[in-house]
């Protein structure tokens, strides 16, 4: 049973977008490995911009500086 779990932050991803990720996830590990659809289990977590940081800084200071 594959299990992917996908990490993005809360910035306004919606419904739909989610339901694509999910869909394209499960149908990458169909096609590439012929995982079974049926039991494959896609999670995606939304991560304030607060708790995501790159280089030292949080995603939230970064996008203040306009990086």
């Amino acid at each position: 049973m594959p299990f992917v779990n996908i990490k993005i932050t809360r910035e306004g991803a919606t419904a739909e977008q989610k339901a694509d990720l999910i869909k394209g996830a499960t149908d990458l590990l169909v096609n590439v490995l012929g995982k079974n659809p049926a039991t494959t289990v896609v999670v995606i977590e939304e991560v304030e911009t607060d708790n995501w940081g790159v280089g030292g800084e949080s995603i939230t200071v970064r996008r203040k500086k306009g990086m």
